[in-house]
C-alpha cells in the first residue's frame, strides 16, 4: 500500500517480554484464524481473488504485525449466532464479523472488544418506488432479517416505543435474506446500513432500491478477542489504533508528504512492539500491507469500491467523525 520500509518479522519475543499464549500459538501454526461473515460485500466477501472487505483488511493488519505476512490468514465464515462461539471455543484468535460491541456480549462471553472497526446503525433497504421514506411506514409489514442478529430486538424496541410493530422474517444466511427481500416476500431488508450498501449492490438493479436515511440503533462494529491473554488483546488494540493514528499523521502532513507521515507513525509505534512480543518493525509492516484506516475504508466502502458509502461517523474527529486515536508515543 505504501513505500514504508518493511522490517523482517521477528518470530521470538524480545528478551524480558512475553509474547502471550495466543501469539505463540499463531506463530506455531503459521496462520491467524479469523472469524468473518459468510458474505457481505464491503465487509467480508469471498471472490475469485480471495477475501475482500474492511473486516478482512483488519485481520490482514493483525497478521502482518504478528506473522510478517498479511495473507497468512485462515478465514472462518461464521453465522451471526456463531461469531463469538468460534472465538471462545478456541477455534479462532480474532473475530471481525460486523459484530456490534455491547456490554451484554462482553458480560456473557469470555471475550473483549479490542476496538471499533466501523461505526454504523441498523437501517432499512426498500424499493425506490414503494413510496416509503420513513421506517414508521413499514408498520404492520413483513421485513427480512438475518437469523442470529440483533435486528429483531432492535425492531421491537424502535417500533414498540411508538406503539407500532413489524413482522420480522428471519432467514439463515445473507444470501437467503437478500433473496427473501428481492422476491417481494418482505417489504424491507433490515441490517446495519453499511452492510446494506453491499447487499443493495448485489441486486440486479441497485437503483431500484434505496437505503432509508433513518438508523434505528447504534452499531459500533468491533474486533473481538478472547479475554484470557492481555498481550494478544493489546496487540490487536495497538494495530487498530495505528490505522487511525497513521491517517491522522497523513492528514496533518498533507498527501504530498504521505510517505514521510507514514514513516513517522511507524517509527513512533514500532518501539513498543517488544512489550507484546513483536519486533520494532511491526507497525511498518502493517502500514505497508493495508495502509491507513482511510485507505481501508476507501478501498472497501468508499467511491473506489463502487459502494460509495460516506465516511460519516467513521471520519477522524477533526472532520466531524468519532475516531480519536490515542497517541503513538
Amino acid at each position: 500500500m505504501s513505500a514504508v520500509t518493511i522490517a523482517p518479522a521477528v518470530n521470538e519475543a524480545a528478551p524480558g517480554t512475553s509474547a502471550g499464549r495466543t501469539l505463540e500459538a499463531v506463530r506455531r501454526r503459521g496462520v491467524l484464524r479469523a472469524a468473518v461473515s459468510r458474505g457481505i460485500r464491503g465487509l467480508s466477501l469471498q471472490g475469485p481473488d480471495g477475501w475482500t472487505g474492511l473486516d478482512t483488511d483488519v485481520a490482514r493488519a493483525v497478521a502482518a504485525a504478528a506473522l510478517g505476512d498479511a495473507e497468512a490468514v485462515q478465514w472462518l465464515p461464521s453465522a451471526p449466532a456463531d461469531r463469538l462461539e468460534a472465538l471462545s471455543a478456541g477455534d479462532a484468535e480474532l473475530t471481525v464479523c460486523n459484530l456490534t460491541w455491547t456490554v451484554r456480549r462482553e458480560a456473557q462471553w469470555p471475550v473483549l472488544f479490542a476496538g471499533v472497526t466501523c461505526y454504523d446503525g441498523e437501517g432499512f433497504l426498500v424499493r425506490t418506488d414503494s413510496g416509503i421514506d420513513d421506517p414508521a411506514q413499514l408498520a404492520g409489514r413483513r421485513v427480512a432479517v438475518q437469523d442470529g442478529t440483533t435486528s429483531a430486538a432492535n425492531l421491537a424496541a424502535w417500533y414498540g416505543r411508538r406503539g407500532l410493530a413489524v413482522e420480522p422474517v428471519a432467514f439463515p444466511t445473507p444470501a437467503d435474506t437478500l433473496a427473501g427481500y428481492a422476491s417481494g416476500e418482505c417489504a424491507a431488508y433490515v441490517l446495519d446500513r453499511v452492510a446494506l450498501a453491499g447487499e443493495r449492490a448485489a441486486l440486479p438493479d441497485p437503483q431500484a432500491h434505496r437505503i432509508l436515511d433513518t438508523a434505528i440503533s447504534r452499531e459500533p462494529m468491533a474486533a473481538a478477542v478472547r479475554d484470557d491473554d492481555a498481550d494478544w488483546y493489546r496487540l490487536c488494540r495497538w494495530v487498530l489504533q495505528l490505522l487511525t493514528a497513521a491517517e491522522h499523521h497523513v492528514d496533518e502532513a498533507g498527501e504530498g508528504r504521505r510517505e514521510e507521515a507514514l514513516a513517522q507513525a511507524a517509527s513512533l509505534a514500532g518501539p513498543h512492539g517488544p512489550a507484546v512480543g513483536l519486533d520494532e518493525g511491526w507497525a511498518a509492516r502493517v502500514l505497508a500491507a493495508v495502509g491507513t484506516y482511510a485507505d481501508i475504508y476507501e478501498r472497501n466502502l468508499g467511491a473506489a469500491s463502487g459502494l460509495g458509502v460516506p465516511r460519516g461517523l467513521n471520519e477522524l474527529w477533526t472532520r466531524g467523525g468519532l475516531y480519536y486515536p490515542v497517541p503513538l508515543q
